[in-house]
C-alpha cells in the first residue's frame, strides 16, 4: 500500500492509544441479511468481502481449472465480493464490476477497501467531517478496513490510521455489488 496516502503537512500531535475493533457493528439491516444468508459450502454468508491473496490471480469463466481464463488480477489485497461459491471456487465481483471465478486458495478473509472516485478523500482524525485531516487517500488506493460506525469507517493505509465516510469506499456495502449474467 506504499504511496497511497498523501501526508497533510502539520505538526504531529501526541496520539492517544486507540483500541481497534475487529468486528463491524451490525445494523438491523445487516443482522437480517446475515439471518437470511443461505447455507454455502464454506458455511460463510454470501455475499461477503475477501481480498486477493497473491500478486497474480487467474479469473475464470467457471469454477474449475478447465474453464477458460478471462483475465489475470494483478493487485494483491484487492477487495472483492464473493457472490457465489462451490466447495473450492468463489465467484467474485471486483471493484470494476467484473464477475469471475477464482480458486478459494487465492483469497484471504482480511478486509480491504478501495477509493473508486477520481478524487482523493480526506482521512480524518475522528469520525466527523469537522475534525483534523491526517492524510489524503488517493483514487484507486487500497486501505485495510478496521471497523465502521455511524456512517464512518476506520482505515489504515501507509501507516496512517483514520476515518473516512463509509459511502466514499468500495468494499463495505453488504448488498450485492454485481448482477452476474445468467448461466448459459
Amino acid at each position: 500500500m506504499n504511496g497511497q496516502v498523501e501526508p497533510v503537512r502539520r505538526r504531529p500531535c501526541v496520539a492517544a492509544i486507540l483500541l481497534l475493533a475487529t468486528a463491524f457493528a451490525l445494523s438491523p439491516a445487516g443482522a437480517s441479511a446475515v439471518a437470511d444468508a443461505r447455507v454455502t459450502p464454506s458455511g460463510l454468508p454470501v455475499p461477503r468481502y475477501v481480498t486477493l491473496k497473491f500478486e497474480e490471480v487467474n479469473a475464470r469463466t467457471g469454477p474449475g481449472d478447465d474453464y477458460p481464463a478471462l483475465w489475470v488480477y494483478k493487485v494483491r489485497g484487492l477487495p472483492v465480493q464473493v457472490i457465489a461459491e462451490s466447495s473450492e471456487w468463489r465467484r467474485i465481483c471486483d471493484p470494476d464490476r467484473g464477475v469471475a471465478w477464482v480458486h478459494m486458495r487465492t483469497t484471504d478473509g482480511r478486509r480491504n477497501v478501495m477509493r473508486l472516485a477520481p478524487t482523493p478523500i480526506a482521512v480524518k482524525s475522528d469520525p466527523r467531517a469537522d475534525t483534523r485531516t491526517l492524510a489524503l487517500l488517493r483514487p484507486r488506493a487500497l486501505a485495510a478496513l478496521q471497523r465502521c460506525e455511524a456512517g464512518w469507517c476506520r482505515i489504515k493505509a501507509d501507516g496512517v490510521t483514520g476515518w473516512v465516510p463509509e459511502a466514499a469506499m468500495w468494499g463495505i456495502d453488504d448488498r450485492p455489488q454485481c448482477v452476474p449474467a445468467p448461466a448459459r
